[in-house]
């Protein structure tokens, strides 16, 4: 039976490029594969017939050979100079995990650099520094370079070896049934070198644990849960890699007054029935001192008093928040006996004085029958 011709198989122009082949034989070998078809000897068919196909014009000597000659040119019980070797199914893959696994061909195939980690520094601040911002210094564990070795990691006097495993690229490539797929090496861990005489100080690694000191600059308005990044500061990258950064993260301890809602502060204010019903001015605390508004006489438990400009200013804000201030009516306790006939006193005046007095009692009564009713 005669052979069908390659461009054909692979739905391809002959002037195709090598990319269009390759992306051609993609789509069908993934169409016609044995594993998605496995009762099926047609699918097997097309998927031989795409290899076959694949591997003659994926090789620039062959398919020029197939061009001028046809399938005489590239069979070998003919002379050519087809048959076996060439691109087949892996390496018609293969790009597609080496993007994964960082390895693909065309790429270099030396120790892979690798940078290093992020870390984060929990910074416990007040809600004034916050509100304020501040300067200030922390300590951070870190990684230098070792002194004795300096950051070979080898015992000095020694050097570091080929790896074995990998000739000193830095990748191994392990093929899993029809995939090739290219993997840090698991011996030297992508360095391509071996240490066999370790550096006692660093135990090899090149690198020292220690502590370091930075600045800080803690802008005003922070809020709790933001994060400073510290640039370059985090650990050292691998293999000349670039250093990872830190960052800085604010928590902000339960203030004894406020409690702080995005830019806004809110804060309860006990003050005495007294008060609450005949009114008079009253003295609070801000972030920025001292502010006094009037309580109106009649006031009510849990009345809002709204102080603008009172509350924070945030990083991005234009102008500072609002504080919210509570009316809570504190009920006297621990009182003498002439405390308490002088309140059974304004008890009987305030009854007889009918419900105006307590238009929220009256209030609340009326809903109460209308329930029941």
């Amino acid at each position: 039976m005669a052979k069908r011709d390659f461009y054909e198989i692979l739905g391809v122009a002959k002037n195709a490029s090598e990319d269009e082949i390759k992306k051609a034989y993609r789509k069908l070998a993934m169409k016609y594969h044995p594993d998605r078809n496995p009762d099926s000897k047609t699918a097997e068919e097309k998927f031989k017939e795409g290899k076959e196909a694949y591997e003659m014009l994926s090789d620039p000597q062959k398919r020029e050979a197939y061009d001028r000659y046809g399938h005489a040119g590239v069979d070998p019980n003919m002379g050519g100079g087809g048959g076996g070797g060439g691109a087949g199914f892996a390496d018609a893959f293969g790009d597609i995990f080496g993007d994964i696994f960082g390895g693909g061909r065309g790429r270099s195939s030396g120790p892979q650099v690798y940078r290093g980690a992020d870390l984060r520094y929990n910074l416990e601040i007040t809600l004034e520094q916050a509100a304020n911002g501040f300067d200030t210094t922390i300590r951070v564990p870190s990684y230098d370079g070792c002194d004795t070795c300096h950051g070979s990691g080898a015992k000095p006097g020694t050097s570091p070896v080929t790896c074995t495993t990998c000739g000193g690229h830095g990748q191994v490539r392990m093929q899993q049934g029809l995939f090739s797929i290219q993997q840090t090496c698991p011996k030297c861990h992508g360095t391509g070198k071996m240490i066999t005489d370790p550096c006692n100080p660093c135990n090899g690694t090149g690198r020292i644990k220690r502590n370091k000191t930075l600045e800080v600059k803690i802008p005003a308005g922070i809020d709790n849960g933001m994060r400073i990044r510290s640039s370059g500061n985090g650990e050292p990258g691998i293999n000349g890699g670039p250093p990872g950064d830190l960052y800085v993260e604010i928590h902000i301890k339960p203030h004894q007054v406020f409690q702080r809602e995005g830019d806004d502060l809110h804060c309860e204010i006990p003050i005495s029935f007294v008060k609450a019903a005949l009114g008079g001015d009253i003295e609070v605390p801000t972030l920025s001192g001292k502010a006094s508004f009037t309580i109106p006489e009649g006031t009510q438990s849990g009345k809002t008093f709204r102080l603008r400009s009172k509350g924070v200013k945030g990083v991005r804000s234009g102008y500072a928040g609002d504080l919210f201030c509570h009316v809570v009516i504190e009920t006297p306790v621990k009182l003498t006996e002439k405390q308490k006939d002088l309140l059974r006193s304004f008890e009987q005046l305030t009854t007889e004085g009918g419900s105006k007095h307590s238009p929220q009692s009256k209030s609340w009564m009326e809903k109460v029958k209308k329930f029941f009713e």
